[in-house]
């Protein structure tokens, strides 16, 4: 069973985010956006984004400090629509 979101990245167009194909930072390199990133764990926090709304859900808990309102796409994946800048 899929559970597909719409994702808007810095106010672009929508883009389909299949939440159990991989965490959202693996999502958005599949639609060719680049991010910036180093250790895929949520252990750095260099690919920290800013959340303007929806929800996530950590698949691995981040070790890196996460500011309210900022989210590691390299460990989660979304729970509902989201509205992200990077």
């Amino acid at each position: 069973m899929t559970k597909t979101f719409k994702v808007i990245v810095n106010g672009g167009p929508e883009l389909a985010v299949d939440a159990i194909e991989g965490t959202l930072l693996e999502a958005l390199e599949k639609h060719q956006l680049e991010m910036h990133y180093h250790c895929r764990s949520g252990f750095c926090g260099a690919c920290r984004t800013k959340l303007n709304s929806g929800q996530v859900r950590y698949t691995t808990e981040p070790l890196a400090y996460v500011r309210k309102g900022d989210i590691l796409p390299c460990c989660c994946v979304p729970e509902s629509d989201l509205d992200i800048e990077h």
